[in-house]
């Protein structure tokens, strides 16, 4: 008997093992959703490669999978730029939107998140040429307008403004009642229907209470169907299936004999383009190439952001939550220990702000702002890695189902303000950055620019190439160039910067004595002080506050630091130099060295905390 329980085991086992690992679900309470600090399976590395540079304020970034190697780099003004398969960035747009109209631009830019938010490429694209955008319309105040054009197959690279306006078709138009929050995503499912990502229409805290609004378009997931090539009058199609298509339609009025659950289906307001609700600002959203399953970054309120995770298999219908909770958490959050009923569908993963409650001690590691979605992994080792990137901390994580439960692992912090991500043809994930923070903001052409980058295996990084900077895990410390004199360098990469070879006749006094000795000889001067104090309102205040406590931004005042360095005179004043990670962008050549250090000995003069 024995014997035959070890063949049966020895035939068992390796059944057992050929067996596949449970499929990925939705998580049933919060201690299955993941949060920083877990690990994805494999021992993932990734690089992200430069592919291109100099897009203004990229938004987006697609692939027409028609065989032309093509990508496409939505730039927030109202163009898109053409990076050719030699990574060859096209000098003329492919589709410009500032120059249909006669009065000038079409889009709307007025506030940082306002502007041509995405593209997207029919299935059929190589055989008909539509294409599809989601833009904020200037002449419908900030509405989004979702609108069909077609590439001319003699000029395939071009819309001329001609073509642009005679191939134009409006499918929808979203009022927006306030300037942020307007979601933007727009995307081919496997289903071949267009989805639509839609914010909650702004301000914060969910006033108008669209989340939970099945009568309005803001706060969901839209889809429709475009194909209307039977009637191309009609702008587009409800897919049948929607989880809301018949739920307004009009009948006669049944009072007995009907089910609770029956009646329940009965939403007389429910807009039949909903395909899921409950959302603050699915601003990316990404479906997985292979799989079908959709993951939504939806952009969280002041203490957290969730990643939405839907099966290939949903029947749709699923309420995030929103503005009832946020993620795992209640809304409003008052504190660490907050209880309310579960609303809605909990997230796969979630990772917290720097201050993950109100009055909670700021935390070091683990944390961002603004949860940017870029697509799903399936190569180099990574099986249905979702990976996203943040917008203010530069931080990279990646969420992936290890055969169990869901895993949420940190895997880079780069110095890179994401903006959002996409596929190219061969299925790599894309991203792209900005340097266009709220209060640094200069205009859709006026901040310095951004760039396109690959995400790769580190260990297949092609010689040579560039790849974005990531902040050390070690301590690192300002070194000494030759005779002990200082060299000021990069606090990521330790390269050395432009400010040691800078001229001394371009230089103040206080900025010669500062480069020769390291120490501010502005501490402790009140009028310095007083200088410096206008200076950092102006360019520090709105995320590190006026105290120094921080925000959005690192608190200045107590005893962490993101950067080993800024303890020191010299470490400061390189970060605020030469930037850091996420949205700590370089201050260098737009204010002087001078201010700099006075900004530095009004930091110094704040009650430390």
């Amino acid at each position: 008997m024995k014997n035959m329980r070890i063949v049966f085991l020895m035939v068992l086992l390796p059944a057992l093992a050929a067996l596949p690992l449970d499929e990925p679900r939705v998580p049933r309470n919060a201690d299955e959703v993941a949060r920083p600090g877990g690990k994805l399976p494999g021992n993932v590395r990734i690089a992200l490669v430069k592919v291109a540079e100099n897009f203004y304020d990229p938004t987006n970034v697609a692939s027409a999978n028609d065989g032309s190697g093509r990508i496409f780099v939505v730039e927030r003004v109202g163009r898109v730029k053409i990076v050719h398969k030699d990574g060859r960035v096209q000098k003329e747009p492919f589709l410009d939107l500032t120059n249909i109209n006669p009065l000038g631009t079409d889009v709307q830019t007025g506030f940082v998140e306002q502007g041509l938010y995405s593209i997207a490429f029919h299935p059929r694209f190589k055989e008909n040429g539509y294409f599809y955008v989601h833009y904020a319309s200037l002449p419908f105040n900030g509405d989004g307008v979702i609108v069909r054009f077609q590439a001319d197959p003699k000029s395939p690279n071009i819309m001329t403004p001609e073509r642009t306006r005679q191939t134009s078709k409006v499918l929808l138009r979203i009022e927006q009642p306030y300037y942020n929050h307007n979601g933007g995503q727009i995307d081919f499912g496997p289903d071949g229907y267009l989805y639509i990502g839609s914010g909650d229409g702004g301000w914060e805290g969910d006033p108008l209470e669209a989340g939970q609004d099945l009568s309005t378009l803001l706060g969901k997931i839209l889809r429709i169907d475009v194909n209307t090539s039977d009637d191309d009058r009609i702008p587009y199609k409800i897919p049948p299936a929607n989880p809301f298509a018949v739920a307004s339609a009009e009948r006669l009025m049944q009072l007995f004999g009907i089910s609770e659950l029956d009646f329940s289906k009965i939403k007389m307001r429910a807009r039949r383009e909903i395909w899921a609700y409950g959302l603050r600002n699915p601003y990316e959203f990404s479906f997985d190439l292979k799989t079908g399953n959709l993951y939504i970054a939806d952009v969280g309120q002041n203490h957290w952001e969730e990643i939405d995770f839907q099966p290939a298999s949903s029947k749709g219908g699923e309420n995030y939550g929103w503005a009832k909770m946020q993620g795992t958490r209640c809304f409003p959050m008052t504190g660490p220990d907050d209880k309310c009923p579960q609303v809605g569908v909990l997230p796969a993963g979630e990772y917290p702000h720097q201050t993950p409650y109100p009055g909670a001690a700021a935390l070091k590691d683990g944390w961002g702002c603004s949860v940017e979605g870029l697509g799903v992994a399936n190569y180099g080792g990574m099986k249905g890695i979702y990976l996203v990137g943040d917008w203010c901390s530069g931080r990279v994580f990646g969420l992936g189902w290890d055969g169990k439960r869901w895993q949420l692992e940190e895997l880079l912090q780069t110095n890179l303000q994401f903006t959002a991500g996409g596929y190219d043809e061969d299925g790599y994930v894309l991203a792209v950055n900005c340097n266009c923070f709220y209060t640094s903001d200069r205009g859709p052409t006026g901040n310095p620019p951004g760039s396109l980058w690959r995400i790769l295996p580190a260990d297949q990084v092609p010689s040579g190439a560039e790849t974005a900077r990531t902040i050390p895990k070690t301590t690192g410390a300002t070194s000494s160039g030759a005779g002990g004199m200082l060299v000021f360098r990069n606090a990521l990469d330790d390269t050395a910067l432009d400010f040691n070879s800078a001229p001394d006749a371009g230089l103040s006094p206080a900025v010669r004595q500062f480069r020769n000795a390291g120490r501010n000889p502005y501490r402790g001067n009140a009028t310095a002080i007083g200088e410096g104090k206008a200076a950092y309102l102006q360019n520090c205040a709105s995320c590190h506050l006026e105290d120094g406590t921080g925000r959005i931004g690192s608190n200045l005042v107590d005893s962490q630091v993101s950067h080993p360095r800024v303890s020191t005179d010299v470490g400061m004043f390189e970060v605020i130099y030469a930037g850091g990670t996420g949205a700590m962008q370089p201050f260098a050549g737009r204010i002087t060295a001078d201010t700099i250090l006075k900004i530095m000995a009004y930091i110094d003069s704040l009650p430390k905390k």
